[in-house]
This record gives C-alpha cells, sequence and structure tokens, in this order.
C-alpha cells in the first residue's frame, strides 16, 4: 500500500472514537448560525484532546487515554432500518471526495529503480486516505456493535431564551422519546442510560452575561458540576474589525458533515439503483464541470468512437444531475445557504476558540470518561453477579454466562445473513458492549478479553454475523496491545471478512475490515498479504472501491523487498479501467501512466496499445488534447501486432483528436507519425532527369534514381573522372579536386555541401513504409525547406543570409514561394497496407545560395473501403484528414579517425539535404545513333554521336574516357577520310577507305608502302579529345561525330563505360567541369582466328645490294573461322593482309592461289605463307622519328588503305601495350649501353639484349576480312580486322588471348628467397649465326681408278645479330648429340683445316670453301661441321653451339 500521513496506531484509533449527539434549540442554533455553522459543525475542529485523561479498569487500575478524539454529530432520526450496503447519496459523496482529492501539480515523485527499470509514481495517495476516513465515519450503525452508537447527547439552549431550564427539559425529553420510543431505529444509542451534558450558550454580543452567570449557577445546582457547562461565544461583530485574520479552522471539515447529514435527505431521493448512481452519475464532476457545462462536448462525442460508455444517454444525465443537485441542496439547513457567501467562525476570537476547545476538554474529562468508566464498572458487576463468580473478567471463560436466554430467532432478518438476532438484554452482548467501551477508552487488553470471549459464544450459538464482529476487533485490540504481548491474528480478520461477503452479504463490514486489516499487514512489511486481501475485496457492485483497492495493491506490489514491476503495472491497469467505469477519469489516466513507463518498450505491443489507446480517451476528454495526440501518435508509430479492423480504429481516432487539436490555423505545422520515413534512405540527384531515346537516337544513360548504386562502379567512374581532370590539367591533378556527385544516398561521401545549378531541378527520393495493415492517402505531398541568398543575388529589398522558409506558405494554403525555389506537389499518393514504397519529389532553385530541405508537409487521410459510402460518410472522411510535417533528420556516419572516436559513439554530419546553389552552368546531351548492341570480334562499325548543349552557357574542352578505349575511336584530323554527312547517306558504305587495285597488280604482292608517324595518332592515351568546330558549343547549338567501333577481341558480353567530360568557358565557377556518363553492353561473338610465327629461311641471300639480307625471314598466317553461332554467317572473306612495323614488312605472299578467293566457312582452315623484308635503308634511316612502314598485300579486287582511320587508330589502340613495352625496352637499352659492364649482372643483361635483338622480329600483321550475314531475308556485308603482334622469331602469336588459368595456392612464406641467377636460354644464343651449305646433289667418281673422292663445299655464315660476332668451325666433331639427325652415313671425312676461327662483323655474310673426301659411292649427310658462336667482348663461358640446318645429303655415284 502507498505511505500514509497518519500512523497505524493513529488511523485505527480515530476509525473507532465515542460518538457524541447533539440537540440545540432554535436560538441556540440561530446563535451559531452567525458563523454559517451549526454546533455540531462548530465543535468539530476542537474535538481532537491535547491533553492526556484517565480511567480506573474494572481492577481499580489506572488506564491513560491518550490522543482521544471525539465524533459530534447532529441528532438525524431515520425510521428505516440499516442496509447492508451504502445510501446512494454516500456513494456519490464519496465519489466527490475521490474526485476532488488529485495529485497535486509539480509534486516531486519518488523515483525508484529496479533492474533497467526506472520509476517515477506518486508514493502517497491522498484520495485514498480522504476516501477511508469518509467511508469510515458514513458506515451505518449496526446491532450487532456498538462502536457507531451514541455515548452521550450534548442539550445545547442559548442564553437568551425565556426560561433555558424549561428548554433543557424539552431537549432531555426529545432526547428520551428518540431514543425509548422505538420509532427511530437511527441514530442508535449505546447505553439506555445516555449522558446528558447541558450547555449553556452564550452570545457575548447580544445577551447579558450576568444572567448568563445566574443560569449556569442555577443550572450546577440542578445538573451537577459535572453535568453543565457555560459556553461564551461571538466575542467579535461581523462589522466590526474585518481587516483582522482569524484562521478558519472549519473549511476542511465540513464537506465530511455532508456524509452524516445526508441521511435527512436520502428520503426524498428517487429510487435509483446504487450501481447506476455510482457508474453514470459519479460521471458528472469528471472534468471539473457540471454535465451542463460539457453539452457541447457531449453532444459532438455523441456518434463518435470516442464517447465513452459511462454515459447512458442525455436524459439520464440530465435527470441524474438534478437529483444531485437537490441532495447536495439539502444536505444542510436552509440558513447555512443564505451565509454560505461569508466566512466560517466570522463572529468568533481566538479567544472564543480557546473557550470551545476547553468545552470539549472539559464535557470529555470531567464528563464522558467518568460515564464510561461507571458503565465499564456497571457491566462487569452485573455480568459478574449474575453468575455469582469471580469479580474479575480477566479469567472468565464461556461457563460463566451459559444459563442465560436461549437467543431468539431473528424475524426480520433473513437466516443466511445473521442467523441470530440477541435481545439487547442477552449477556453475550453485555460482553460486546463492555468490549466497546474498553477500546474506545483505549483498554485494549481487557477489551481483546471480552472480543475473545464474546468471540467464543458467538460461535458456538452460530451467530455469523456478531461472531465476524468480535473477531475483527479481537484482532484489532490485540494488534493495538501496548508491548504486542500477543501476534496479530490475521486469521481472524479472514474470517471476518469471508463471513460478512459470504455469509452476510454486508460489503460495507467487509471493506471496512479489510481496510483495517490491509493496513495492519502494511505496516509489518506483509505487502504480499495485504495485496492479496485488497484483490479479494473488488467486485462488480462498486467500482470507486475496487480502482481504490486495486490500487493500493499495486502499491503493495512495489513496495515488497523484491519489488514485483510488472503485477504493479497489470494492476494499476486493472485499477485504471475501474477508476474509468466509475467515472473518476483524471485518476484512471494517472493509473495508466504509471503503468506505461513499465510496459513501455518491452515488446509487449499489444499491452502498450491498449495503454496509449485509454491514455488518448482520456486526455481527450479530459480537455488535453496534447497528450492525447502524443498516445494516439504512439499507436501508429509501433510496428502494430493489431488487427487491420483495430488499426483502423486507432487511425480515425488519432485523426480526429488531431484535428481537433489544431482547431484554427496554425502557423507551425506538427509533426504526423505515418507514414514511417527511412531518412536514411534518402537519395538526392541533382539536373535535370535523362532524356529518353528519340527515333532512331540513343540519349545517354547517365545516372538516374533507377539505377542502384554500385561501389565498385562509383570508384571506376572516379578513376575515369580523374583521368580525364588530369588530362585536362596537362597531366597534373589539382588539389581541390573533388569527383562529380550528382546522386547522393547512405553510401556515398556526403561530408560536403553538395553543388547543385540553379534552374537545375532537385529530386529528393523518400522511401515511405505504411505500417499498418490499413491504407493511407497522403495528399497535398511537398517539401519544406529553408533558403538563403548569397550577396551577389539578392535583390533590392532582400538583405544577404535572411533565411526564408516555406512552411508558413504550405500550413496556410498561401501562395507558394516561387520566385526563390519553386516546390513541386504531388496531389494524390496512395499508400497500400504494409507497404514501402519511393516518394519523388522535385525542387527549382531559381536564386544562388544555400538551401536546406527540412521536411515534407502532407494531408494525411485514411483510404476509404471499398463500399460506397454515403455523403456523411464522404463528409467525415473529408474532416478526418489532417495536415502535417514530417522533419528530414539523416544521421552521419560513425566516425573512426582517431582514438577518441573510437572511444566513444561520435557521429558525422550529412549534408545530402543541403546543397549549395551555384551560378548557371553548361548543360549537354549526348546522343547515340546506329550504335550496335551486338559485334563480331574485330568487326568495324561506323555510329555516330551528338552532342547537345541545351543550357545558356557556351561549353568547351570535350574529352571522354572509357573502360575499353581501344573500343571506339573519332579518328584524328590528319587521317580520317571523308566521311557521309548523315547517317542516312551512310548506309552500305566501308567503314574504310578504300581504292580499286591497279591494272597489272599481282595479287599478294605490295600493293603500297606508307610512312606513318605515331604522332599523328595522338589519341594512344586512355583520354580521347573529341574533335567539334570551334572547340565549343555554343547555347542551342549541337554537332554530329562518326564515331568507329571495333568488337572486342574476347566473346561474350562486355560492359563498356564512357565518360564525357566538358567545360564552362566561363572560368572561376565552383563547378569546374561537368560529366555524362554511358554505359553500353556489347555482345561479341566469335569471327576469325588468326596464328602467326616466323622462321628464317634456308634460302641463300642474293648477291644484289638492294636484297642484300632482306630475304631470310617468312611469316606463316593460319586464320581460321571459329564463328559457331546462328546469327546467319555464311562465309568469310580475307581481303587483305596488311603489316606494320618499324623495321620490318611483308613483301609477298608466296602460297597464293590462283584463281581462288579465300572464303572460308565454318571451322574452315587457310594457310598464308609470306616473305618478310627489312626495310630499305633510307626508310629504316628514319626510323628515329617512329615511323611505322605500313604494307598492303591485298589477296582480291580492293586495296583497303591500312594507315588512316579506322584500321590505323585500331591497330595503334590495340597493339598500344607492345609498343609502349618496345619503347621501355629501348630506353632501358640506351641507358644501360652508356654504362660499362662492372659485374657478372651486367654482362648477362647485355648478352640478353644481343639475344634479344637478334630474334627480335617487331612485325605487327593486320588482317582484314569481309563476313557475309544474311538477315531478315537480306545480305549484310560486315568487315573488321584482327591484329598479330609477331615479336620474335620461331615464336607463335594469336589474335586469341589465351584464357588465364586459375592460380594455384602457393604457401605463404614469411623469408624473400634469393632470386635464382639469370641463365640465358640456349636456344636463344644458339641462333647468332645461321649457315648454309652449297654442294652438288649428284656427284659421280670412278672409284676404282681413283679410291679417294674429293668433293668441294662452300659454307656460307651469316651474322643474325646487329654486334660483333666471334665464330668457331669445328670439323672434327660428329653431330652425335642431336638425336633426333639421323646420320645415313659417316664414312667421309673432311680434308684440310679442321678447325677455322673468324669474327663476323653486324649482318656481315662469310663464305668458307670446304672439301669432303668419300672413300665409296653412297648416300652422305654433309651437315656435320660444329659451329660456335659468342657476342665478341664476351668470355669464353658464352660461347655457344649454333643451331644446325636441316640435313644436307649428297649422292656419290661410282662411274
Amino acid at each position: 500500500m502507498a505511505q500514509c500521513v497518519q500512523s497505524v496506531q493513529e488511523f485505527v484509533q480515530d476509525s473507532f472514537v465515542p460518538m457524541v449527539a447533539v440537540l440545540c434549540s432554535e436560538e441556540a442554533d440561530r446563535v451559531t448560525r452567525k458563523n454559517n455553522l451549526n454546533f455540531a459543525e462548530l465543535l468539530r475542529p476542537f474535538c481532537r484532546l491535547t491533553s492526556e485523561g484517565h480511567i480506573r479498569d474494572p481492577n481499580n487500575q489506572v488506564q491513560v487515554v491518550k490522543n482521544l478524539r471525539i465524533c459530534v454529530n447532529n441528532v438525524v432520526t431515520s425510521p428505516s432500518a440499516a442496509s447492508a450496503a451504502l445510501s446512494p447519496a454516500q456513494r456519490r459523496l464519496l465519489n466527490e471526495v475521490v474526485f476532488s482529492c488529485q495529485p497535486q501539480e509539480g509534486a516531486v515523485a519518488s523515483t525508484i529503480t529496479v533492474g533497467d527499470y526506472e520509476l517515477s509514481f506518486s508514493a502517497t495517495t491522498p484520495w485514498f486516505e480522504a476516501y477511508r476516513e469518509n467511508f469510515l465515519q458514513s458506515m451505518p450503525a449496526s446491532d450487532h456493535e456498538f462502536l457507531n452508537h451514541y455515548l452521550a447527547c450534548l442539550l445545547v439552549v442559548s442564553s437568551t431564551e425565556a426560561v433555558p431550564v424549561e428548554q433543557f427539559l424539552k431537549l432531555s425529553q426529545e432526547q428520551h422519546r428518540i431514543q425509548h420510543s422505538g420509532e427511530y431505529t437511527n441514530p442508535k444509542w449505546f447505553i439506555p442510560n445516555t449522558l446528558k451534558y447541558y450547555v449553556l450558550l452564550h452570545d457575548m454580543s447580544e445577551g447579558e452575561e450576568q444572567r448568563a452567570e445566574s443560569v449556569y449557577e442555577d443550572m450546577k445546582q440542578r445538573y451537577g458540576p459535572q453535568g453543565c457547562y457555560l459556553l461564551k461565544m461571538n466575542s467579535r461583530s461581523i462589522s466590526a474589525e474585518e481587516d483582522e485574520q482569524i484562521p478558519d479552522p472549519w473549511s476542511q471539515y465540513l464537506h465530511r458533515n455532508e456524509l452524516h447529514s445526508q441521511d435527512t435527505a436520502d428520503e426524498a431521493a428517487p429510487a435509483v439503483n446504487s450501481a447506476a448512481v455510482e457508474n453514470d452519475v459519479s460521471a458528472a464532476p469528471a472534468d471539473g464541470h457540471h454535465l451542463s457545462e460539457k453539452d457541447g462536448v457531449s453532444n459532438s462525442l455523441e456518434n463518435h468512437p470516442l464517447q465513452l460508455d459511462s454515459v447512458s444517454s442525455s436524459g439520464s444525465l440530465h435527470t441524474l444531475s438534478a437529483v444531485t443537485a437537490d441532495l447536495k441542496k439539502g444536505a444542510r439547513d436552509p440558513e447555512s445557504h443564505g451565509g454560505a457567501a461569508g466566512s466560517h467562525g466570522a463572529c468568533l476570537t481566538l479567544t472564543d476558540h480557546d473557550h470551545i476547545r476547553q468545552f470539549i476538554q472539559e464535557f470529555t474529562f470531567r464528563g464522558l470518561l467518568p460515564h464510561i468508566e461507571k458503565n465499564i464498572r456497571q457491566l462487569n458487576d452485573q455480568l459478574v453477579s449474575r453468575k455469582g463468580l469471580s469479580r474479575s473478567l480477566f479469567t472468565a471463560t464461556k461457563k460463566w454466562f451459559g444459563g442465560g436466554k436461549v437467543p431468539e430467532k431473528s424475524v426480520s432478518e433473513p437466516k443466511s445473513t445473521s442467523g441470530l438476532l440477541y435481545p439487547p438484554e442477552a449477556p453475550e452482548l453485555q460482553i460486546r458492549k463492555m468490549a466497546d467501551l474498553c477500546f474506545l477508552v483505549q483498554h485494549y487488553e481487557l477489551a481483546y478479553s471480552c472480543y475473545h470471549t464474546a468471540k467464543k459464544d458467538f460461535l458456538s450459538d452460530q451467530a455469523t454475523l456478531y461472531a465476524a464482529g468480535a473477531l475483527e476487533m479481537a484482532a484489532v485490540s490485540a494488534f493495538l496491545q501496548a508491548g504486542a504481548p500477543r501476534p496479530y491474528p490475521a486469521h481472524y480478520m479472514d474470517t471476518a471478512i469471508q463471513t460478512y461477503r459470504d455469509v452476510c452479504k454486508n460489503m460495507v463490514l467487509a471493506e471496512r475490515c479489510a481496510l483495517l486489516s490491509a493496513e495492519i499487514l502494511k505496516s509489518q512489511g506483509k505487502y504480499s498479504e495485504a495485496a492479496t486481501l485488497l484483490i479479494k475485496m473488488t467486485s462488480e457492485d462498486s467500482d470507486l472501491r475496487s480502482a481504490l483497492l486495486l490500487e493500493q495493491a499495486a502499491h503493495c506490489f512495489i513496495n515488497m523487498r523484491n519489488r514485483m514491476l510488472r503485477k504493479f503495472a497489470f494492476h494499476m491497469i486493472l485499477a485504471g479501467h475501474r477508476f474509468s467505469k466509475a467515472g473518476q477519469r483524471r485518476h484512471a489516466l494517472r493509473c495508466y501512466c504509471q503503468a506505461m513507463q513499465v510496459y513501455k518498450g518491452r515488446a509487449w505491443s499489444l499491452a502498450e496499445d491498449h495503454i496509449n489507446f485509454t491514455i488518448g480517451r482520456q486526455s481527450f476528454t479530459l480537455r488535453q488534447p496534447e497528450n492525447a495526440v502524443s498516445a494516439f501518435k504512439q499507436i501508429l508509430t509501433n510496428d502494430s501486432r493489431q488487427t487491420a479492423t483495430q488499426q483502423g480504429a486507432f487511425l480515425r481516432e488519432y485523426l480526429y483528436v488531431y484535428k481537433s487539436v489544431l482547431g484554427g490555423d496554425e502557423v507551425d505545422l506538427p509533426e504526423l507519425p505515418l507514414p514511417c520515413i527511412h531518412t536514411s534512405a534518402t537519395r538526392i540527384y541533382f539536373g535535370h532527369e535523362r532524356r529518353l531515346a528519340e527515333g532512331e537516337k540513343q540519349a545517354a544513360t547517365h545516372v538516374s534514381l533507377d539505377q542502384e548504386y554500385d561501389q565498385d562502379l562509383a570508384a571506376m567512374w572516379c578513376k575515369l573522372e580523374e583521368q580525364l581532370v588530369a588530362a585536362a590539367n596537362g597531366g597534373a591533378m589539382p588539389g581541390n579536386f573533388q569527383p562529380t556527385q550528382c546522386y547522393l544516398n547512405s553510401q556515398t561521401d556526403n561530408l560536403r555541401h553538395p553543388l547543385a545549378v540553379v534552374e537545375e531541378p532537385i529530386i529528393v527520393e523518400l522511401m515511405l513504409r505504411n505500417p499498418l495493415k490499413v491504407s493511407l492517402v497522403l495528399s497535398h505531398l511537398s517539401l519544406l525547406w529553408r533558403f538563403s541568398a548569397d550577396a551577389g543575388s539578392v535583390s533590392q529589398d532582400k538583405t544577404a543570409g535572411e533565411v526564408i522558409t516555406n512552411e508558413e506558405a504550405l500550413a496556410k494554403g498561401m501562395a507558394q514561394k516561387d520566385d526563390i525555389v519553386t516546390t513541386e506537389t504531388i496531389l494524390e499518393f496512395h499508400m497500400c497496407s504494409e507497404e514501402t514504397k519511393v516518394a519523388r519529389l522535385r525542387l527549382l532553385p531559381h536564386r544562388i545560395g544555400h538551401l536546406n530541405i527540412v521536411g515534407v508537409v502532407y494531408n494525411l487521410a485514411a483510404a476509404s473501403s471499398g463500399e460506397t459510402a454515403s455523403s456523411t460518410d464522404g463528409q467525415q472522411k473529408l474532416d478526418l484528414m489532417v495536415r502535417g510535417k514530417q522533419d528530414l533528420k539523416i544521421q552521419g556516419p560513425r566516425l573512426n579517425q582517431n582514438k577518441e572516436d573510437k572511444m566513444i559513439v561520435r557521429y558525422g554530419p550529412d549534408r545530402r539535404l543541403d546543397p549549395v546553389i551555384t551560378p548557371p552552368m553548361p548543360l549537354m546531351e549526348v546522343f547515340f545513333l546506329q550504335f550496335p548492341t551486338a559485334l563480331l570480334c574485330g568487326e568495324i562499325r561506323k555510329a555516330y554521336v551528338e552532342f547537345c548543349n541545351v543550357s545558356s552557357v557556351s561549353l568547351c574542352g570535350l574529352r571522354v574516357a572509357s573502360t575499353h578505349p581501344d573500343f571506339f575511336t573519332f579518328g584524328s584530323q590528319a587521317t580520317t577520310p571523308l566521311t557521309p554527312i548523315s547517317p542516312t547517306s551512310a548506309e552500305n558504305c566501308s567503314a574504310y577507305k578504300t581504292l580499286a587495285t591497279p591494272p597489272g597488280a599481282l595479287p599478294g604482292s605490295v600493293a603500297s608502302e606508307t610512312l606513318v608517324s605515331a604522332e599523328d595518332f595522338s589519341q594512344m592515351s586512355g583520354v580521347m579529345e573529341i574533335p567539334i568546330d570551334g572547340s565549343s558549343l555554343q547555347p542551342g547549338e549541337s554537332t554530329q561525330l562518326p564515331l568507329w567501333l571495333r568488337g572486342p577481341d574476347q566473346e561474350g558480353v562486355h560492359e563498356i563505360s564512357f565518360l564525357f567530360y566538358y567545360e564552362s568557358t566561363e572560368k572561376g565557377v565552383k563547378i569546374s567541369h561537368r560529366v555524362v556518363r554511358h554505359t553500353v553492353f556489347i555482345c561479341a561473338t566469335h569471327s576469325l582466328s588468326v596464328q602467326a610465327s616466323a622462321c628464317r629461311s634456308s634460302v641463300p641471300p642474293h648477291h644484289s645490294p638492294e636484297d642484300k639480307g632482306s630475304s631470310g625471314t617468312l611469316v606463316f598466317i593460319d586464320v581460321e573461322n571459329i564463328n559457331t553461332s546462328e546469327a546467319g554467317v555464311r562465309e568469310f572473306h580475307i581481303i587483305q593482309v596488311s603489316s606494320s612495323s618499324q623495321h620490318w614488312r611483308l613483301h609477298k605472299c608466296i602460297n597464293l592461289a590462283k584463281d581462288k578467293e579465300y572464303k572460308l566457312t565454318s571451322r574452315e582452315r587457310a594457310k598464308l605463307c609470306f616473305r618478310a623484308t627489312r626495310c630499305k635503308p633510307q626508310q629504316a634511316a628514319t626510323a628515329a622519328t617512329k615511323k611505322y612502314t605500313f604494307a598492303d598485300l591485298s589477296l582480291g579486287n580492293e586495296r583497303i588503305i591500312s594507315s588512316v582511320t579506322p584500321c590505323g587508330d585500331f591497330f595503334f589502340r590495340c597493339c598500344r601495350p607492345s609498343v609502349c613495352q618496345r619503347a621501355e625496352v629501348e630506353a632501358a637499352r640506351t641507358t644501360s649501353s652508356g654504362k660499362s659492364p662492372s659485374s657478372a649482372e651486367d654482362r648477362t643483361s647485355d648478352i640478353s639484349n644481343i639475344v634479344k635483338k637478334c630474334n627480335e622480329l617487331d612485325l605487327n600483321i593486320i588482317v582484314i576480312w569481309k563476313a557475309y550475314v544474311v538477315e531478315d531475308n537480306k545480305q549484310l556485308i560486315l568487315e573488321g580486322q584482327l591484329h598479330v603482334a609477331l615479336q620474335t622469331i620461331d615464336k607463335e602469336a594469336c589474335s586469341l588471348t589465351p584464357k588465364e588459368e586459375a592460380q594455384e595456392m602457393v604457401l605463404f612464406k614469411f623469408k624473400s628467397e634469393l632470386p635464382p641467377p639469370a641463365v640465358l636460354a640456349s636456344a636463344e644464343l644458339s641462333q647468332l649465326v645461321k649457315t648454309n651449305m652449297h654442294y652438288p646433289e649428284t656427284y659421280s667418281h670412278p672409284f676404282i681408278q681413283d679410291s679417294l673422292c674429293v668433293v668441294p663445299v662452300s659454307l656460307t655464315l651469316s651474322n643474325c645479330s646487329l654486334t660483333p660476332v666471334d665464330v668457331l668451325i669445328d670439323l672434327r666433331h660428329k653431330n652425335t648429340s642431336i638425336p633426333e639427325v639421323v646420320e645415313v652415313h659417316s664414312s667421309f671425312t673432311w680434308v684440310g683445316q679442321s678447325r677455322y676461327k673468324l669474327q663476323l662483323k653486324p649482318e656481315q655474310v662469310t663464305c668458307l670453301t670446304l672439301r669432303a673426301c668419300f672413300l665409296q659411292a653412297g648416300v652422305y649427310n654433309l651437315n656435320t661441321p660444329r659451329v660456335f658462336a659468342k657476342p665478341a667482348e664476351q668470355d669464353a663461358m658464352s660461347e655457344t653451339s649454333q643451331q644446325a640446318a636441316s640435313p644436307a645429303l649428297i649422292i656419290i655415284k661410282n662411274a
């Protein structure tokens, strides 16, 4: 239970006090009415004694009476019998007592922490204490106990009476009549001989004090000095000393008087069911006003869900409210309302207060206590003398009173309630009466003995009501005994409560018993037992009582040693529900709010919904709409598990309450809870949305909100942009470079303010989620923004930095500020149940400055069902549409830069909604015409690209970068042939520059040779400058350029990205450049596979000076048709083979087929053999200028010039890595040649360079083909080119790049190993010198005449390297180390010099004459000399055996 102001002993003592009745004469009543009080009310503030009293018990022991309080009431007679329930008037006024006692605003609440719960609640419940006190005082008197019976009667007469003694006599007779005539059952009197105390009231302002004194003296003679008193009062006139402030101690006691005075007016009240009175009438003061003052509210709620069920109908409300008013009016005497406007005790001075206090003390000590003491003795004597036993009751037992009269059966009461009715003179009642007297004067030990004895008697007689009363008071007496000689018998109380409630059906007595027992148990710390007791006392007959007891039970759970928070909250909810049924809405709201602290945020979603819904309803009814809106908002914000119907009801409640809160025009739009906005998923797009394809034009894909963000793609675009910016700035990257961000989301870098361009839209994409199972309708959806203009853009009437917002215009529906920012509005936006939907809202800024997008504003309404609604329903739905906003606040990324950031949770800014509006910038759109989606590998296709400047600012510096720079080319100014002006005139035109073969030219021979400088194709880097006329595009201007495309060499789908770069012609703007993105997907299919290899020819060189050393290389080319797709490709034609090199050129085709075209169908292969020669000396001399010789060998009737666009462009782009590699090799060679070899590593590198130079070919082959394709019954001719780079002799090259094999997993090594020593390949060193032997194939010799046959043989040695070579020829050794060389016959020998040593200059050819001697005829292999060679100036370790030529067979015949 909650904490109380009184201790438990004070509470119990004040619950049972001596009752004193008052009878006043009319004149005495008039005197007291001067103070707006009757006599009983006059005495009430002074009824607690400040000093101790004493009595003697039957054993003559002195008993101290401390802190005694008496109860003084006017005599109100009633003929009706005592009821087991409170009267309707008593119930109503108890309800008013509880309602009038509310928690103080601003009071400090108790806060407790249990685990992770922190509760704040009121530790005291003054409304419960007020209810309990008034309930105990308003209890009707009962026959089975005497505690509420009157012990004495004050007879009050004024001194102004003519004969005061006669008035005393009349009042005494009146009291005797009331008590003994039997006409009245109420009031009840304790003993037949009631104490009469005579009070002479003297008005100091009217009567003569002397006469009063004389009358008082006569009274003392007549009634004795201890039976009368002279009370002087009204010492102060009303008109005099009005300014003097006299305390008013009566106001706090006056409402209690109504509880007892209602009995008089209760007879006139209409018969109303008690429950109806409590549940209906008590709703009248629910919000502090009379119901007549709330008619407007009641009518407006009549057909609305917020209408509570506590009011049945308006008619009954008005009837019962009138009854309530009448009862209140009759609660006091008519005269009391005449001076109701004045204060109480206006004629009394502080001295008069002391007189009254002294009178009470005199009456109690000299009249009441002696009277009680005398009656205790008399009762004790009567009971003892009746049996002639011991004079003391301390040892009394049941047999003392065993021979009494048998109790009579009760006629007026049912047998099921109390069972028996004892006559007044029954011994059992005498014991009970004596026990009650002892209890009232705090003699608890004697009282307990008497109660205990009476209990046994009642139980033996089965008088259940009497037994329950004795058990109740025995338990209380045992508890109040000083020193606690025995424990508190809680089972007594439990038995008494059960008997009252179940057997006697008397809930009033059961409730009193429960209140006493719960308070005692609480004082002993037995909160669990107290809570159980209180919960048992809840019932349907009284909602107010049940609510108060449930609340106290909840406090018991929270005050236990192990606090039970969930039980506390649950019983608070039950208490709030019962408070609501009893009409105590403020208390109901308080209970629900306290319980919410436990349920909130604990995943009790249904419980939270119920609590919030009830809080919302109660708050709205109590005219607290802000709290109601907040509560309903919580229901809609949480992820609810309610049904769709219930959620729809919640939403309508919220909209109705919200609508009532707004009322008039509000400048500040409040926050709406629906729909949920995922602010972190907000995406921003700066610029116009891309234009879709127009006819044959295909627009650049650029960036749109429909694309998903990819981190890898973003990094790729950033890398391309860095290349473009570096190229535009001469290769250096500016220090303030920031990549272009025209699309922002949660994954982009949002730490900087994004840059937007004036007059270009800003598109904000919001992700909205409807958490409810009912549809929502949003209307007039638009963005809220704040704008501050820069100094250079404001008009004269505006100041720079002034913040302008559109919230006020949107709230009031005024014209928006379109001169600053145009705000787009979505008229209707439907959201289905539990749907997540995207809304895109646009802003168009018209001024330069800082824009801050702060929120979104819209109208919210519940979607109507599919049924056709009537006009009334439609109007209601229209009315249930409210306008509000939601703020857009995005939390930035978690900071993790330094130690401080890692230690605490800190977030950086997210400025994606705070763009800076910059001056106008150029805006370019890019369109593609005739752009293919599928190509053959190596296919050349011509397309067109169109650039349009759609802004009001000129643009320049147009460039493009791509992830596949070898895929396209714009050509170069020097090598681009004349092209058709428009795409329509380019149909069926070749993408190559084609010439007819001159007459007389042999197919397969060199048709033309062209020297081309690499600088002519200056676009070898990844960034290309786009050649547009005038190098700039004016506003509104557009231009078209041809674009050549080449299919990728690898089969598959290729994603190719273009990034177009352009700048403004105006310098110094915040945005230095802009970009346009474009991504295409090209499907490449196989066409041809070209494999090429080169080897040195065995044919001896010619002796003409122009052909010296130029006929030593053969080039073999295998071309295979590997196209297996069903694309309709019939056949491929090889129409030309071209070469490009700085040192070599193709001379002629050796195996050219006569009258046969090179046609390849699927999986066919053609073999071509060409002779390659070195470039002419005058041409080779120009190699230092990096000029390439293009040689075209046409195999058909037309010749394609390979040295111009597009063939030359794609050659340089596709072969660019090898060109760069060669340049690095040459640079490294130049660097190393300038240094002297100082170590073995240097010598090794020199040898390597020499060997590589010896075997280096550096010949690039270009195979140009045409394919005949049938598509849509039309034959198309496709053309393309494939490249093969021959770098080394005897090393095969292929146009197809080999697939990379998966790298095997290797062990991780922590220590690096030493690199292995560089070992030169013997195959490379064995090709320094080429050998040829010249001899007759057949030689006849007469062996009969001459046994020795000597044949002359010429050995030709050719230095294939560009460095001097030392050669050693040894004729003695046999060639046995080469297993593949089969010796035909070995019976011959070389004669003459057997060892030659000579040095060959670079590319020198030397001939030696040898002689071979044969002994017999046969076939012999002459290729037996062993040739060793090493580069000059190298040690002997570098000497290597040279590769032998093919077998040289000679036939020796016998002539």
